[in-house]
């Protein structure tokens, strides 16, 4: 099932490269061969919002969540208004909803059309969430995507897909992880990954942090 119905102001295409994509990779040729962009520059560039300003914003507000009881009532109720109580406000980000992750109820967002997303708390979205097989898979098979990722969650738990559009977009809000009782806020915000805010993940164990670190 899906959340609000698509109502999106601009064209959408279902090929993996739409014709706007193809355009942008004919001019970053053209300029990359007249000694104009560094290709490797760019590509930090992109990085630096896929993986870790967007996203690191996101943990932040799933980890002060976690923590303060009220803040996560005002996060429900407000995202918009709580999110940019942080400092994390911005284009894509104007009418946010955010949707917390139990153990009876699993949410994960989709934008069917295209690649509807919250920039200023996930940064830009990664290239799978915009493919044509996770935005028809996300609805039809939501347990198989989720597998995809490594995801395995028990049968009675209830999974929602939500469906971004122009006008709302969603956080997910992850259940936090059992053993990370008396951690601050920034160790919890280590624990949250991009794909955990969109769904297709869990938060981290404080076991597997410690082993990464």
């Amino acid at each position: 099932m899906t959340g609000h119905p698509h109502s999106h102001e601009h064209s959408h295409d279902h090929s993996e490269l739409g014709e706007m994509d193809l355009r942008v990779r004919a001019l970053e040729s053209v300029l990359t061969q007249k000694g104009y962009i560094d290709p490797a520059a760019l590509d930090a560039l992109i990085d630096t919002y896929q993986t870790r300003i967007g996203p690191r914003n996101g943990a932040r507000v799933v980890a002060r969540a976690w923590v303060d009881p009220n803040f996560r009532d005002w996060l429900m109720a407000d995202a918009t208004a709580a999110i940019a109580s942080l400092g994390y406000t911005g284009r894509q980000g104007e009418h946010m909803v955010a949707v917390e992750n139990t153990g009876e109820q699993h949410h994960m967002v989709v934008c069917t059309l295209c690649s509807c997303y919250p920039w200023p708390v996930l940064g830009l979205p990664p290239t799978w969430y915009k493919s044509a097989p996770y935005r028809s898979r996300a609805v039809k098979d939501p347990r198989g995507v989720l597998a995809d990722f490594g995801t395995t969650l028990p049968e009675t738990t209830r999974i929602r897909v939500w469906d971004s559009t122009a006008e709302v977009r969603y956080l997910v809000i992850p259940q936090r992880p059992a053993g990370s009782e008396g951690w601050s806020e920034d160790q919890l915000a280590s624990l949250v990954s991009r794909d955990s805010m969109i769904g297709t993940r869990l938060a981290d164990s404080p076991a597997a942090a410690r082993s990464a670190a």
